[in-house]
């Protein structure tokens, strides 16, 4: 499963990478200790990249990043995404510094707004003008980690304040619909979409992108799409799992409204098709999934962020999927 060498039609700077440092895996974190145990296991086989997401209700991600920036050494600690609105900027800033200091240059940040169902629904908290704030937020985060010094009176958020040290930690933020990756362009590391089909990707976000960040005098930030991965060659069995495990995303506003701009419209009650379903799940034999991201990472996406869809030993496949990408 060597493959040092992954051509980009792009030019971009991540084509002369192996394969091995453009893939990363999505890990668990429902549980803070086994979630340290499998970066740590993620890390011994070779995976130089995990990602976690901060749902709702589960423990909280930067502190599991910082419990497992201890026994690990070279992995790379990415959050995609924690949400921005219950956490004021300058908190996150210094969670990100205290990261930086246990790995060193090992931590990106990826932040975004989430969803008005959740913010709204469970926090409290409104949900006005999401780019926007967005925006400001990331201005705030930037100032305090690369400058080390926050001065901003904005629409948002009044802040002042001087941090002990620097840290030059990428901060890249969710995108899925135009805006988002225009805004990605301008201010970003990078761009985390989630569930976004290859080809709106292709066609549609990664342009807007790349125009934004050459109007703005940039060069473009990567693109870190997110992928679905069955180990296993049962088709039907893996589409399947992949409905059970995303389903709720076809009722949340902000994903129908792209998953429309992408050409899947969803069905009464936020139903997702089978076409779309069939379109964001990578299944099949160990090699045919190695091939699938070598054409992926040739098409023209900067890297990948993998997330296990389980069939029917979700553990033993979440280690030979750790071992797949740890062996690219």
């Amino acid at each position: 499963m060597q493959n040092e060498h992954v051509m980009q039609p792009s030019g971009s700077p991540f084509a002369s990478k192996p394969a091995r440092e453009r893939v990363g895996l999505v890990v668990d974190g429902s549980n803070a200790a086994q979630a340290v145990q499998t970066i740590v296991a993620a890390e011994k086989v070779g995976v130089r990249q995990i990602w976690m997401t901060q749902s709702p209700l589960n423990p909280d991600t930067l502190s599991i990043l910082a419990a497992a920036a201890i026994p690990t050494t070279s992995i790379r600690l990415g959050t995609a995404i924690i949400p921005t609105y219950p956490r004021h900027p300058l908190t996150m800033a210094l969670q990100a510094l205290a990261i930086n200091d246990l790995a060193p240059g090992r931590l990106r940040l990826g932040i975004g707004p989430s969803h008005r169902p959740t913010i709204e629904g469970m926090y409290g908290i409104p949900v006005v003008k999401p780019l926007e704030h967005l925006r400001e937020y990331v201005e705030i985060v930037r100032a305090g980690l690369w400058q080390g010094k926050i001065e901003h009176q904005g629409n948002f958020f009044h802040v002042n304040a001087t941090l002990p040290r620097t840290a030059e930690i990428p901060i890249l933020i969710s995108t899925l619909r135009v805006g988002a990756f225009q805004l990605a362009g301008e201010i970003a590391d990078g761009a985390l979409p989630w569930l976004c089909p290859v080809p709106y990707l292709l066609k549609t976000a990664i342009p807007a992108l790349r125009q934004s960040a050459a109007r703005h005098g940039r060069s473009a930030p990567p693109v870190v799409a997110h992928v679905l991965v069955a180990m296993s060659d049962d088709r039907q069995a893996a589409l399947s799992a992949t409905r059970k495990q995303i389903e709720r995303y076809g009722k949340l506003p902000f994903y129908a409204n792209m998953f429309a701009d992408a050409g899947f419209p969803v069905g009464p009650g936020g139903v997702m098709s089978e076409d779309l379903i069939n379109s964001l799940v990578i299944s099949g034999t160990p090699d045919a999934i190695v091939a699938r991201f070598n054409e992926l990472l040739s098409s023209g996406l900067d890297e990948l962020l993998v997330l296990q869809v389980p069939v029917k030993d979700a553990a033993s496949e979440r280690a030979q999927l750790a071992q797949l990408i740890g062996q690219l």
